[in-house]
């Protein structure tokens, strides 16, 4: 994997396809890694784009080049991050897909680089516009480990096991038998990098104000969170049975985007839908990306969700639900070697 430096940081990067395609990022999500791409990136090479697949900061064979830089790993940094990496490959205007915490720094380049992003897909995480709101207590439940992750105690417990701490949401967040300990023990690597636990915690603490973001990025988390909606053509992939974020916590998204929009949500799918089913992404990911025609018939153009008070309707119009031709297709060990 080739190594990309920026002034921050030296990202571990795989690079597929042409050099004079139109350009498309990857970012994966937690806890997870850039592998989670290995079976999207390559067909998407094929199509026409060229893949841009980078380690996030705190992961793998991604490194911090000075001990000063601070170990943070909110949204906005890394998002910067991502821009940072594009700047070194000579990369202008380019598309985006993201998953987990890849969905929030996608969302985030699209609104801090309008000009650069020209079309988003985000899968399993919805959009933070507008800022983030209390969970409801259901929800809440679910998201135990960022509770657990705020307390000096379970910062520690995690530090301590981190694969264990990995492996349960992998578990808890996809149907049984999704995957198979052979790929997670090959993924867990991953979180050996020595700065995993920091970035970790970090980014979990300051979503819920317990930790401050990252100075540098200041300006772009107020900006995600002034920005009420997008406009740029959207994608977004859900999972039927998401364990961490139901499709009721995505019910929301399509009020958040008022120009071309599709929402999908996947049969028989947990959380981790290029892993689990990376036939149905890359279908759907071709279809935003190959064809850029901007009057693409299946597209469903959310024209009126201009008014507050139409958000939950928006549903009704904005989101294509693709249905019985996408069955799952579980990972096992012969496959690619994530929140």
């Amino acid at each position: 994997m080739p190594t990309i430096t920026t002034d921050h940081l030296s990202i571990a990067c795989d690079l597929y396809g042409s050099e004079e395609s139109p350009v498309v990022l990857l970012l994966h999500g937690w806890p997870d890694d850039a592998t989670t791409w290995d079976r999207v990136a390559p067909r998407l090479a094929q199509a026409g784009l060229r893949v841009v697949v980078p380690t996030l900061r705190g992961f793998g064979a991604t490194r911090f080049r000075h001990d000063h830089t601070p170990r943070t790993g909110d949204s906005a940094i890394l998002a910067l991050d991502a821009i940072a990496l594009m700047d070194a490959l000579g990369i202008d205007r380019f598309m985006v897909a993201g998953h987990d915490w890849g969905s929030n720094i996608a969302e985030a380049l699209a609104v801090g680089w309008p000009e650069r992003v020209r079309r988003l897909a985000m899968l399993s995480t919805p959009p933070r516009l507008g800022g983030m709101p209390t969970p409801s207590f259901d929800q809440a439940q679910r998201q135990w480990y960022h509770w657990f992750m705020a307390t000096r105690r379970g910062a520690q417990a995690v530090r301590d096991d981190r694969r264990g701490f990995a492996h349960i949401h992998w578990i808890n967040w996809s149907p049984p038998g999704w995957f198979d300990e052979t790929t997670f023990n090959r993924v867990a690597k991953s979180f050996d990098n020595p700065d995993w636990p920091a970035v970790t915690i970090h980014s979990y603490r300051a979503r819920w104000d317990e930790a401050q973001p990252d100075p540098r990025g200041t300006w772009l988390a107020d900006r995600v969170k002034a920005t009420k909606t997008l406009a740029l053509p959207t994608l977004y992939l859900h999972g039927e049975v998401d364990g961490v974020n139901p499709p009721s916590t995505a019910r929301d998204v399509p009020g958040k985007f008022s120009g071309p929009f599709t929402m999908v949500e996947l049969p028989g799918v947990g959380h981790f839908p290029q892993r689990e089913n990376p036939e149905a992404v890359t279908r759907h990911l071709i279809e935003l990306f190959v064809d850029t025609e901007e009057d693409q018939s299946h597209w469903k153009i959310a024209a009126g969700v201009a008014a507050a008070g139409l958000l939950a309707a928006a549903i009704g119009f904005a989101c294509t639900r693709r249905g019985e031709d996408e069955q799952s297709s579980p990972e096992r060990g012969g496959g690619s070697a994530e929140r």
